[in-house]
Parts: structure tokens; C-alpha cells; sequence
């Protein structure tokens, strides 16, 4: 399939097509690139799952504050993880896969923010594209309760009983329907976009575009690597955060192998530092 033109002089990169059950590969080496790598990724998930803590702490008793903070995370995640997939990259490469490599992944950008073709806004715009989606879902979510819930719903155990628990009506189930429903693009927006926007030079158009190709041109596949991830995320939220501390870099690593088996990037120049700032 030959790649479509877009807005500029860049095409969009060829998407390849992969078997059903390839996102169980995908996450095999994920977890084998986060064991090779050790203490520096795991400190991501560490990092994450101690603010979900405090989070959880600060705002128990806020149920909507804490329900859009956790799916805030979920939507931008994607973006979190940068790093880790310029940690995967690294051993690709042969390359030191370190704290070096962490710090080198956030500064890089700045070097190309003015460059033509993304730069450093594009990790900037995507982020704030993601956050407002997150936004507007907690939005439409409170919206949704409030005005047909049987009775206030302030706290988590009000929504258990009076959404999750209810004998009548079918309030959760179309809640979780309009979840899916705004969960299906953003996740089509973003499956491969971020590693795409690290690894080559891009703008948030083309990587979304492509991420959409990824998507239509293997639709099981993806359909299976969301459950995947939503259910992994869930677990490491149902262990009182603490499982978040594998399955964070997991997943991160694991998208990176995602993104090398579904797009073809050897037409696209790679996104590199300015001569000397490497």
C-alpha cells in the first residue's frame, strides 16, 4: 500500500499488517526489554503508582476529582511513557539504556521546537489534546450521573450502590457504552502516535492519521491489545496500586515493540539532535 500525502512534503509511513494474537509477542518482549533494563524502568511505574497514592489519599472522598484523575491517566499515558520507548529503542540500537537515556529523551525536543516538521509542540499540542479528551470525558461522565442516577452520587460507594449496584435501569450500562464510545478514538488516535512523534520527524497530524491506519488495517489485533491494556491497568489498580510499578513500564516497552511491528518508518528521516547536542 503505497503511503498517502499529507499537509506538507512528508507522506504518511506505510502500515503493516500483523496476526491476531500478535500483541501477546508484543508484550513478551516488552517484559523482557523492562528486565534488562531494571531499576530505570521500573522507577517509572514507582513514580506513577506513589502519585496514584497520593492521589487516592488526597481525594477519597471526591469521587468525581479521583474518577477523572485515574482516567485522566489512562488517556495520557501514552505521552508518560515516552521515554520508555526511547529506552526500548536504546537496546534496539545497542545503545546505553540508563537514566542518561531518560533525560536525554525530555531535553532532545527543545533542540528542534522551531523545526518545520513537529519538533518539541508536537509532544506539547498531543498532550494537550489527550488532556482535554480526558477532560471532557469526566465532563460528559458527571453530567451523565448526575442527571439520571436515583440519588446523589459524592462518594465511590455511592456510585457502587446507586450506578454499578442498581436494581433499576440501565445507567451503568449506558455509561460504560458512552465510555467506550469516547475510549475507541482516543485510543485509535494514540496507539502508535507518541512512538512515532519520538522516533521520526512528524507532526501530530501524520501520527494520528497513521495511528488510524494502524487501527483499520488491523482491527482484531488492536481490538485485542486494548483489552489488554485496559485489564493489565486495571489489575495493577485493583493491587492497591502497586502492581502499576511492572505493568507501567511493561506497557511501555511492550507499545514501543507495537509501533516497530505495525509502521514502516524507513521512509520517514529520523528525529535526531542538531549536530553536537547529542
Amino acid at each position: 500500500m503505497p503511503p498517502r500525502p499529507t499537509r506538507g512534503t512528508l507522506p504518511l509511513p506505510p502500515v503493516k499488517s500483523v496476526a491476531l494474537t500478535a500483541p501477546f509477542d508484543w508484550l513478551a518482549k516488552g517484559w523482557h526489554d523492562m528486565w534488562r533494563i531494571g531499576w530505570p524502568s521500573l522507577l517509572h511505574g514507582l513514580v506513577l503508582a506513589v502519585f496514584g497514592a497520593m492521589l487516592a489519599w488526597a481525594a477519597h472522598d471526591r469521587f468525581w476529582l479521583l474518577a477523572g484523575a485515574f482516567s485522566g491517566f489512562l488517556i495520557v499515558a501514552p505521552v508518560l511513557a515516552t521515554s520508555l520507548y526511547a529506552l526500548s529503542r536504546a537496546l534496539e540500537r545497542d545503545e546505553p539504556a540508563n537514566l542518561g537515556t531518560i533525560g536525554k529523551t525530555w531535553t532532545r525536543w527543545q533542540y528542534s521546537r522551531f523545526a518545520v516538521h513537529g519538533g518539541y509542540w508536537s509532544l506539547v499540542r498531543f498532550g494537550l489534546l489527550l488532556s482535554l479528551a480526558g477532560t471532557g470525558w469526566v465532563m460528559t461522565s458527571a453530567a451523565l450521573i448526575t442527571a439520571l442516577a436515583p440519588a446523589p452520587v459524592n462518594t465511590l460507594q455511592d456510585f457502587l450502590h446507586h450506578v454499578v449496584l442498581a436494581r433499576h435501569g440501565f445507567l451503568f450500562e449506558l455509561w460504560m457504552v458512552l465510555g467506550a464510545l469516547m475510549a475507541a478514538p482516543l485510543f485509535a488516535s494514540s496507539v502508535v502516535s507518541m512512538p512515532l512523534l519520538l522516533d521520526r520527524r512528524c507532526d501530530v497530524l501524520q501520527a494520528v492519521l497513521t495511528s488510524w491506519q494502524t487501527v483499520m488495517t488491523n482491527p482484531g489485533a488492536l481490538a485485542l491489545w486494548a483489552v489488554l491494556i485496559l485489564g493489565l491497568t486495571v489489575l495493577g489498580m485493583l493491587t492497591a496500586l502497586l502492581g502499576l510499578v511492572v505493568i507501567v513500564p511493561w506497557l511501555g516497552h511492550a507499545s514501543w515493540h507495537a509501533y516497530r511491528a505495525l509502521v514502516d518508518t524507513s521512509r520517514l528521516p529520523e528525529r535526531l539532535p542538531p549536530e553536537g547536542q547529542a
